[in-house]
């Protein structure tokens, strides 16, 4: 998975889609995943670097990542081809 190449991220969690003009936020998890997906990890190493971070549990953070992916993918912020 990977973030579009043209979403506009700061660093408090805005998040803004140029070619719909949608805005959204997210907290610093979110934000943390977004900025993975953008380096072109792996699920699984953005689990890894979650589950240290913020001492989660890796099931919780599996779980999470897939509701957040397709939420991302509903809002037109992934990549069609992930």
């Amino acid at each position: 998975m990977q973030i579009n190449k043209n979403i506009a991220i700061s660093d408090s969690g805005f998040i803004f889609n140029p070619s719909s003009g949608d805005s959204f936020s997210t907290n610093q998890v979110g934000l943390d995943i977004i900025r993975l997906m953008k380096e072109g990890k792996k699920n699984e190493e953005i689990i890894s670097e979650i589950v240290a971070k913020f001492s989660i549990d890796e099931s919780t953070v599996e779980k999470d990542l897939g509701d957040f992916s397709l939420m991302l993918r509903s809002y037109q912020l992934l990549n069609e081809n992930d």
